[in-house]
């Protein structure tokens, strides 16, 4: 099993190209269901890329990659379209339940695993079934399996989520892009990745108007059944690239970016004492002599994201007094911390809040990552600290960050996997 070794006290300085965001590809993956031919350019070649991939072809689609212009290519076989989607090819990724709301508009029926995925909470499908059920959807659990069928199709409807879930809001939005009529649904996310799926979906003949937290939709048109679209930048990858620059960059710069997506990001790094410039595409970090504490609270876009609370806990570390993290959006989101505490943190959790108190020394360790963000705070946490530190169990780090070993060698970082 492969391993990370970084030796830490490094000042990193270069350019970290930002990669394309694998949240926005995986449902935009399951939207080529609904179209004939699709070519999609700023790929992230990640394993949960390659998962979803060998879940659409075994569905029946055909699949072209060019890994130097990270582009794909899609193509939808006419016939023996398969409308299971087997545990085998869903059980290492949650995404693959997103392939159950256009598979069921199209298809009219549709048998998908339960999903599997991260150990950092539940994240149940109730609220997908809750969606499909409002479009007329039969559904039924049976053998570890979603049974859902719509025999005389999809019909629109209102479909208000009692608390927001941005994979329940891509599977609706997916399914009522072929639903009759109109569908709007309340209280749902808004990240970019669900824009940028909106604005693929909107290529492919769907009429989609977005007010606030609402969304309208009407059924696609038939006809447009080829589309192009280029996948926004990884704003997860930049945050953690960010943290990495005010932890211990000389000066990084981050390019391939949209800074106004990130703005709450930027703006807790600024109040922590990062030193950060922006331009229309990049911005640039350099490292503070002084971090101030602060309280986050995560939440949904366009708030701090649960996606980036165990790197930012890593710079709190280094921060002078104490600091504080409410996680409200995943009930088993601090698995990271016994290992930052191996590393010399001073971590204390009381029910969903983590108490940071700093600066501390940090100190390499053989460590475990536990899931694909925690993996990468325990990288944060090695550049910085004293000695040597192993990281194992890093196929998590692989599901979600392209070439991390590679991006952080060109600023000057002594990182190598065995």
């Amino acid at each position: 099993m492969q391993k990370l070794i970084i030796k830490g006290k490094k000042n990193l300085t270069g350019t970290i190209p930002i990669s394309g965001s694998k949240n926005a590809t995986l449902p935009i993956l399951a939207a080529t269901i609904l179209a004939d031919e699709t070519t999609l350019t700023n790929v992230p070649l990640v394993k949960d890329i390659f998962t979803m991939l060998e879940l659409l072809k075994f569905i029946g689609i055909e699949i072209k990659i060019n890994k130097f212009k990270r582009s794909i290519k899609l193509t939808k076989k006419k016939l023996n379209i398969n409308t299971l989607a087997p545990y085998k090819l869903v059980k290492t990724m949650r995404a693959g339940v997103l392939v159950l709301g256009p598979l069921l508009t199209k298809y009219k029926k549709a048998k998908v695993s339960l999903p599997g995925g991260c150990a950092i909470g539940t994240r149940p499908v109730d609220l997908h079934l809750f969606a499909l059920k409002k479009l007329g959807a039969k559904i039924k659990i049976k053998d570890g399996y979603i049974i859902a069928e719509a025999k005389k199709g999809l019909r629109g409807n209102k479909i208000k989520f009692p608390s927001i879930s941005v994979g329940a809001t891509e599977n609706a939005l997916l399914a009522a892009c072929g639903a009759s009529g109109r569908t709007i649904i309340s209280n749902c996310a808004i990240e970019p990745e669900i824009l940028d799926l909106i604005f693929f979906l909107r290529k492919l003949g769907c009429k989609i108007d977005i007010q606030g937290r609402r969304i309208i939709v009407e059924k696609k048109k038939k006809g447009k059944d080829k589309v192009n679209h280029n996948i926004i930048f990884d704003r997860i990858e930049a945050g953690t690239y960010l943290i990495a620059g005010a932890l211990i960059g000389k000066k990084i710069v981050l390019k391939d970016i949209k800074p106004h997506i990130i703005k709450c990001e930027i703006n807790t790094l600024k109040k922590m004492g990062a030193k950060i410039t922006l331009s229309k595409n990049s911005i640039s970090i350099f490292k503070s002599n002084k971090l101030n504490r602060i309280n986050i609270l995560t939440k949904p876009y366009p708030g701090f994201p649960t996606d980036l609370q165990a790197q930012l806990m890593v710079l709190m570390t280094q921060a002078k007094g104490l600091s504080k993290i409410k996680e409200n959006i995943f009930e088993n989101r601090f698995m990271h911390v016994p290992e930052l505490k191996r590393m010399g943190a001073k971590i204390e959790i009381k029910n969903k809040v983590a108490f940071i108190n700093g600066p501390s020394k940090l100190t390499g360790a053989e460590v475990m990552a536990t899931d694909l963000r925690a993996s990468v705070s325990l990288v944060l946490a090695g550049l910085i600290a004293s000695n040597r530190t192993i990281i194992n169990r890093i196929y998590h780090l692989d599901r979600g960050y392209e070439i991390l070993e590679k991006k952080l060698k060109n600023c000057k970082a002594e990182i190598k996997r065995i």
